[in-house]
């Protein structure tokens, strides 16, 4: 009378989502990186660097000096001071008529100046971006608002401006934003000051909530007014408006690595997520189509992902690329984005060996990204 029967959970021990991620990293991307992995591992699970984006629109002309007086750059202008000393250089380099009796870095630097002549035009001077030099993890204060009540600065992952300098948006031009919340890199698509008009979709409306707030708390009323937002499914674009944007800015849902790796909170590897994360692929693939439809013909699309992955960065990309010939009979062309390689390797660690576009991999002295990027144009 007095045994009792031994309890059983109901259910087994839940496994963090955060384990689970980094032992799907720990899978992956130790065959994908190699010799790598370790310390992007140990980066990915350290704190974040962030860079301060100015805002262009705030009465903020002393933030400069303060954050410089920090130890601060704007590594956009510092990159693009590199470039025009390597079109100097290439000029020079052309006038002498060879290359006798000088550095092995003068030489590179006039390869790398000839290989992307229109460097200094690639790279908006408009969109300033403070970072603390490599090792130094001091943070930023909050943001502060200005007598209008628009905030000086945004604090985010400096490498996911590498996306929208690698758009290039031109005066005038009409810029799709496809999957636009929270919405830092609308923010810095506006401070081009260039967008004639500049949609700005997502499908979730929550999220688009949280992108009015930061247009509210960054942007004055007539420049908002030259934004449309919308909360469309991105892969309908096409039939909301097809072949009319000049650039278009793919930013597509992934497994967000750092995220998954250490917060709890909304993470994809959460076991009733499973399914949800293995159509990734898929949905980015469809996001990414509707993108290039939405471009007119000599337009171009920035596809980008906060992932390691192959499978949701490069393989992306080509199937895109084979879709778009095969089913639309449009050619699109992947463009060489390896001189952003070159002009910014003192702010990001870059990997070595993607097949098409860039990856800024975390790195313990330089701990942003991860961020994919690759610019397609369509022909």
């Amino acid at each position: 009378r007095h045994r009792h029967k031994e309890k059983w959970a109901a259910t087994a021990p839940r496994i963090p989502s955060t384990r689970l991620a980094l032992h799907h990293f720990d899978t992956s991307y130790s065959l994908h990186l190699g010799a790598l992995w370790p310390s992007v591992r140990a980066a990915l699970l350290c704190e974040q660097k962030y860079g301060a984006l100015l805002n262009n629109f705030a009465a903020a002309d002393h933030v400069p000096q303060e954050l410089e007086l920090l130890n601060t750059t704007d590594f956009i202008s510092e990159g693009s001071q590199k470039a025009q000393h390597w079109q100097q250089g290439a000029a020079v380099g052309e006038a002498r008529g060879c290359q006798e009796g000088r550095t092995v870095m003068q030489a590179e630097m006039v390869t790398q100046a000839e290989m992307s002549p229109p460097l200094c035009t690639s790279i908006s001077s408009k969109i300033k971006c403070y970072t603390f030099p490599r090792g130094d993890i001091t943070r930023f204060r909050p943001a502060r608002p200005d007598a209008l009540g628009l905030l000086d600065y945004y604090l985010m992952d400096a490498a996911s401006l590498l996306p929208v300098l690698a758009l290039n948006v031109q005066p005038d031009d009409f810029v799709l934003d496809l999957c636009a919340a929270p919405g830092g890199k609308t923010l810095a698509l506006l401070q081009t000051g260039f967008c004639g008009h500049l949609a700005a979709n997502d499908v979730s409306i929550s999220r688009t909530k949280r992108l009015y707030q930061i247009l509210h708390s960054y942007i004055p009323k007539e420049v908002r007014d030259t934004v449309s937002v919308t909360s469309y499914d991105g892969r309908d674009w096409d039939q909301v408006e097809g072949g009319t944007f000049h650039k278009v800015l793919v930013d597509v849902p992934c497994t967000t690595d750092r995220h998954s790796a250490m917060e709890e909170d909304n993470n994809i590897f959460h076991k009733r997520r499973t399914k949800e994360r293995q159509m990734l692929p898929m949905l980015q693939l469809e996001l990414l189509m509707a993108g290039i439809l939405a471009a007119k013909p000599g337009g171009e699309v920035v596809y980008s992902t906060c992932s390691m992955s192959p499978m949701q960065n490069e393989c992306v990309v080509e199937r895109a690329l084979d879709i778009a010939e095969t089913q639309f009979n449009i050619s699109v062309h992947a463009e060489d984005l390896s001189h952003f390689r070159t002009l910014f390797q003192d702010t990001f660690s870059f990997f070595s060996d993607c097949r098409l576009g860039e990856l800024v991999l975390p790195h313990l002295t330089a701990n942003f990204g991860p961020m994919y990027f690759c610019k397609l144009r369509r022909m």
